[in-house]
């Protein structure tokens, strides 16, 4: 990158980050600090819901995502994550918000009890550090690639980075995190669509790219640009013996003795329900989101913030992640990526495009738009987490009569502890050239289906139904215990040849709906022996309906045509 890059990139960062430090001084108490005061307007949570949900992971790694699988990855935002913000605004939260709660932890012990409430905390720090540590290693691809940096340097801006975030999260807050998210969404986006349009150009547009799949082969095309076909991911086997391809197929899949490739194939149903089961497990479990909507100045105002999140969400993520399929046709396949071998994987996809494809200022441009969604999810997580562990934790087990001051100091100081914590992932997330097939995505795949769908569907029948008080635990403890059990099956499988599961369970796109499955179920039957709560369900309770406000039915008709698109473009335009 050029100097005038350069300028370009701080131009468009620095004015936000140096606001967010002298502004962030306001935060007097943990109200403050954890909710903004419940001041946010609409625009300015969906905004934030916005970038907090599309960071420099899901502008590269998405981009990654798509170039593997296709568009049905647009499904994993526009039926998961949409669908899951309706629930939550307009079910899950609102007890949550009428009560004043400041996590939705709280709620599960209020709900479930303490177990509950502690085994969500651990999930999240557990798949929301991953997420961390996969934005930290896109933006060292990033700079690698497109600015040529050694590993190094690379990795200093990577750590500037994120020292920046924590400077003004610990000093701001909930509050200071919203604004500065609403601000970088901009960038985000203005640097999304110059990109998709520079690409598209090079692709030759929509047919261009229908084209350019179909000349290497109808199965690419259907695959890619279809989510009513089936999901089909190649791995190179030329250089196994026959004893590591009996392992290998184990896992799933067929040997193509033509081509000396590993097939696995997935049926459409299944991989559009794993991703979908991923998009709304994101926005119901995630803290990251509901922190947002708790922030909200009122009910209506926290109801509208989902429906314009959602519309932003489908214009935003089509362009980002078709920067995938536009990838796919440029580079059929994998090895052919114009890229060091240590770091050749399909997360490579979209530094190369920005390398090869964009010229000076440009480049300067989209790179300000991957530093803006890092800085955005830096401090959104890193405030979330801490928010967590200081309320969850340390003040409800470990010092419950503290002043307030005192929370509010623990919550500062776990900040950097959280983000510079997330580093440790870093070295089994980076591209490995031995399977570059897959890419940090999938990995972030498997820890949901294993490990948060359960708790999604903790909250979901917690929210929705008579549970009995006690089935959240046994709910939890079948289904972490098959995701546990599953994860050990592939790792078995892989090493020795030890099959535990059979290889149509070995699929990673079975483990999401499986768990969602066994937890449901191992819910449904401890109620059954147990019997319903009799007791309201808790947002029925008097005291709390005395808190509801008023919305009419404009909010839920709105975020229910935004819905209506999402499943429009995904089930019938890309069938």
């Amino acid at each position: 990158m050029s100097a005038i890059d350069w300028i370009i990139v701080l131009a468009l960062n620095g004015p936000v980050i140096l606001f967010a430090l002298l502004k962030s001084g306001g935060t007097k108490d943990s109200k403050d600090w954890f909710l903004a005061g419940r001041t946010l307007p609409w625009w300015i949570v969906g905004l934030s819901l916005y970038a907090t949900l599309v960071d420099s992971t899901d502008i590269v790694v998405d981009s990654g995502a798509t170039y593997g699988i296709g568009v049905k990855f647009y499904l994993i935002n526009w039926v998961g994550c949409i669908g899951g913000w309706l629930l939550l605004a307009h079910g899950i939260i609102l007890p949550m918000y009428r009560s004043g709660m400041y996590t939705n932890a709280e709620y599960l012990e209020a709900r479930f009890g303490l177990s509950a409430r502690v085994t969500s905390v651990l999930v999240q720090v557990l798949y929301r550090t991953v997420i961390l540590g996969m934005i930290s290693t896109t933006n060292f691809l990033t700079l690698k690639i497109v600015c040529g940096w050694g590993d190094a340097t690379a990795w200093t801006m990577v750590a500037c980075i994120a020292l920046l975030a924590t400077f003004y999260t610990m000093a701001g807050g909930l509050k200071m995190v919203a604004i500065t998210d609403s601000l970088q969404s901009v960038v985000m986006i203005l640097a999304t669509v110059v990109l998709f349009f520079i690409i598209a150009n090079e692709v030759g547009g929509w047919s261009g790219l229908q084209a350019k799949l179909n000349a290497e082969s109808a199965e690419l095309e259907q695959q890619m640009l279809h989510t009513g076909t089936e999901a089909i991911t190649r791995s190179d086997a030329s250089s196994l013996g026959q004893e590591e391809i009996a392992k290998q197929l184990r896992l799933g899949g067929t040997h193509d003795k033509t081509t000396q490739q590993i097939v696995h194939r997935s049926p459409a149903w299944l991989a559009c329900m794993s991703l979908i089961l991923a998009g709304m497990a994101y926005s119901i479990v995630n803290h990251t989101q509901s922190m947002r909507l708790l922030g909200a100045r009122n009910e209506r105002h926290l109801k509208h913030s989902v429906a314009f999140a959602g519309l932003v969400l489908i214009g935003a993520t089509f362009l980002a992640q078709t920067l995938g399929l536009f990838g796919r046709a440029l580079y059929p396949e994998i090895n052919a990526l114009p890229v060091d071998e240590t770091i050749r994987s399909k997360d490579a996809i979209f530094p190369v495009m920005v390398r090869d494809l964009t010229s000076t200022g440009l480049k300067g441009l989209i790179v300000a738009g991957v530093m803006a969604a890092a800085f955005s999810t830096y401090d959104s997580i890193g405030s979330t987490l801490s928010a967590l562990l200081t309320r969850d934790v340390y003040r409800r087990m470990i010092a419950p009569d503290r002043e307030d001051a005192h929370y509010l100091a623990v919550g500062r100081w776990l900040t950097p502890v959280i983000i510079f914590g997330s580093f440790l992932y870093i070295p089994s997330l980076l591209p490995s050239g031995e399977n570059s097939s897959r890419g940090m995505i999938d990995y972030y795949l498997e820890v949901v289906g294993s490990f948060v769908v359960p708790l999604l569907v903790v909250y979901l029948l917690g929210s929705f139904t008579r549970a009995h008080r006690s089935s959240a635990l046994v709910g939890l403890s079948a289904g972490v215990g098959f995701g546990l059990y599953a994860f050990a099956a592939k790792s078995l499988a892989e090493s020795d040849g030890t099959a535990l599961l059979p290889p149509a369970m070995m699929d990673g796109n079975a483990t999401g709906p499986v768990t969602f499955l066994v937890t449901g179920a191992a819910m449904g039957i401890t109620t059954l022996i147990r019997g319903r709560e009799t007791s309201p369900l808790f947002w029925q309770d008097p005291a709390t309906l005395g808190q509801a406000e008023p919305t009419g039915p404009a909010p839920l008709a709105l975020g229910l045509a935004v819905l209506a698109i999402g499943l429009f473009l995904g089930f019938v335009i890309f069938i």
